[in-house]
């Protein structure tokens, strides 16, 4: 409960913060950020490619309403001949398709990869295996982040976009093998079962390659947008992605049942190779019309004379964007206190389902729940209410809605299941 209050309040002092450096109006506020952070982005894109990890679902809030704006563009911008469909409108769109096929991918492994970790047979029991997994997620993600860079410097956005993606599905094809080869062996290694060498780094590496290639369709169609289009079009919509995970999530059951955990994760794999096909298409038509993000990020190779530091990279933008700063000190305190909900919902899922199929199941009915409940707020409620109450009422009143539940909680002695999911999902 205290570390709960301590994150909440990180979180309500931040956004009391971020209302206090701008004093106008929230449209001026709002598309002063967002030009802010449009142009960030246009003038520095392999910057942007190394300080941030943008989170789940932010690639998909430029698809699906970059796409709109681009398709409504002025007259005078370029329009394919063969289709009459502006190409920057095609690229945005391709690529956003790319990112919908990774996230019905992912959908499955979610479930499947905690299923496998805190299964009987192939995972572990003590109650302090998930918190020490997840304290892995943060360092093995830094980690992929440096091989990126590196993969980045040699090999361009495409390439890099390539190597990360089929790298990933290839462990996670790797890791299914073994899983499906040693789920039934009582071979050890210093008296541990080796299964159990696969499945813990399993569930680490699957909570960080998401995020690493999350960035870099996000990076690819932030290239594309110019300031005025992001700042009109930047609004809480995730269509493309919140759909193909609910349908993901709501026949994790079936495809548990009919292929078994390791065949769900082979099935992430599939989805993810076959994501290569329209991220391909993406950059062919962005390639075809001169606004490759390659070409780009060679220019601005060329041009940096000196090497400066990831960390100096971040401060310095901090610097000249101070609402950045107090934006990333609230998601980092969101974060934490997500990641101790977590932790409660795992705990309580596994010795409340023990069977791993069922326990796969109805994790993935639940993220499906979480997908249905934002695409209905984003849609249907946030759009009317924005036109009576300004967003930085809701920056209050959110963190506060969560504490409740998250409080109700600390006060059970023994939480139900339904009580630990409600908390996650309302901070979901």
């Amino acid at each position: 409960t205290a570390i709960e209050l301590i994150a909440f309040s990180t979180v309500v002092l931040s956004t009391y913060t971020t209302e206090t450096i701008h004093t106008f109006s929230y449209r001026q506020a709002a598309n002063c950020i967002n030009m802010t952070l449009s142009t960030t982005i246009a003038s520095s894109l392999p910057t942007v490619h190394r300080v941030f990890d943008i989170a789940r679902g932010g690639a998909a809030v430029v698809a699906t309403t970059a796409a709109t704006a681009i398709v409504d563009a002025d007259a005078n911008d370029d329009v394919d001949d063969a289709s009459g469909v502006n190409p920057k409108a095609k690229a945005i769109l391709w690529m956003a398709i790319a990112m919908s096929l990774h996230y019905l991918g992912y959908s499955f492994a979610r479930p499947s990869t905690i299923a496998i970790f805190t299964s009987t047979k192939t995972g572990y029991q003590s109650p302090a295996a998930f918190p020490l997994a997840m304290a892995f997620v943060s360092p093995v993600s830094l980690a992929l982040l440096v091989g990126y860079t590196k993969v980045l410097d040699h090999f361009g956005p495409k390439g890099a976009l390539t190597i990360t993606t089929l790298s990933s599905a290839g462990v996670l094809f790797m890791a299914a093998t073994c899983i499906l080869t040693l789920q039934n062996s009582s071979l050890t290694l210093f008296a541990v079962p080796l299964i159990k060498y696969i499945s813990g780094p399993l569930f680490v590496f699957r909570e960080s390659y998401v995020q690493l290639i999350t960035s870099q369709y996000w990076s690819f169609m932030s290239s594309i947008l110019d300031p005025e289009q992001s700042s009109r079009w930047f609004a809480p919509i995730s269509g493309l992605t919140s759909i193909t995970s609910a349908l993901a999530g709501l026949n994790v059951s079936l495809v548990v049942g009919k292929l078994g955990l390791a065949g769900a994760i082979f099935g992430t794999g599939i989805m993810m190779i076959l994501s290569l096909f329209a991220t391909s298409q993406a950059y062919s038509i962005a390639d075809r019309h001169g606004f490759n993000p390659s070409d780009e990020h060679k220019k601005d190779e060329a041009s940096d004379g000196d090497d400066v530091g990831l960390i100096r990279k971040a401060n310095d933008l901090f610097r000249r964007v101070p609402t950045l700063w107090a934006l990333f000190v609230e998601v980092l305190s969101s974060q934490g206190l997500a990641t101790l909900l977590n932790v409660c919902f795992v705990s309580k899922l596994s010795s409340a389902i023990p069977n791993d199929a069922d326990r796969a199941g109805w994790m993935g009915k639940f993220f499906a729940l979480i997908n249905v409940i934002t695409m209905t707020l984003q849609f249907g409620v946030l759009p009317p209410l924005m036109q009576v109450l300004e967003p930085r009422v809701l920056w209050r009143v959110l963190p506060m809605i969560i504490m409740c539940f998250a409080s109700f909680q600390s006060t059970q002695a023994d939480p139900s299941l339904y009580i630990v999911s409600a908390s996650l999902l309302m901070m979901k």
